[in-house]
């Protein structure tokens, strides 16, 4: 009879993926504070042990949960030159990052968890402010209010995201995409280019 090895089971390959489901499942459902390494654990079915292997500490783990695999500047990359069409080309395709399940569930995550926690509302702070707000700014009219007009069209993106998205209002949740679009995209046209 051969003695057992000793110590901490080896993980398969896919362990640390597992590990990021059920956190972005757990941080999506529960937000940050409410969400513990031994929860995320058992959703993943490993040894607590294994989840500060691969990721070290909660926020190491929370940052690897909700990190975007989509850079803004691509997403945003060629707009229309046309005024007009900025706004509505914009929303279309952000609504085609977002209507992507994998991506609501990290922005569950994000959300939810940066309502509770700092260090997630800097997180989301710190995407906005090196990704996302440096694109508007260049896709704003060039007048003294550039700054003002990019943060415009982030809160409005924002505000429909987490209604559509995080807290599901019905008519948002059911609407079309092209509804949207055509909703949404002149006001955002309006705030980059139009009269403040």
């Amino acid at each position: 009879m051969t003695a057992k090895p000793r110590g901490r089971r080896p993980g398969s390959n896919d362990t640390a993926d597992q590990i990021l489901a059920a956190a972005r499942e757990l941080f999506a459902e529960r937000g940050y504070a409410r969400t513990t390494i031994r929860a995320i654990a058992a959703q993943a079915n490993v040894d607590p042990a294994l989840v500060h292997h691969y990721f070290g500490t909660k926020d190491a783990l929370f940052d690897a949960a909700v990190q975007m695999p989509v850079d803004p500047r691509q997403v945003m990359s060629g707009l229309p030159d046309d005024p007009r069409a900025i706004g509505p080309e914009l929303v279309r395709r952000v609504l085609g990052v977002w209507d992507r399940p994998e991506m609501q569930e990290r922005l569950r995550g994000m959300i939810g968890s940066a309502l509770t926690h700092e260090g997630a509302a800097e997180t989301l702070r710190e995407m906005l402010t090196r990704g996302l707000l440096p694109v508007l700014r260049d896709l704003a009219l060039d007048d003294d209010r550039r700054d003002w007009r990019a943060e415009l069209v982030a809160a409005q993106m924002a505000g429909l995201i987490v209604g559509r998205y995080v807290v599901g209002l019905p008519r948002l949740r059911r609407a079309s995409s092209a509804d949207l679009v055509a909703s949404v995209g002149p006001v955002v046209s309006h705030y980059l280019t139009g009269r403040l």
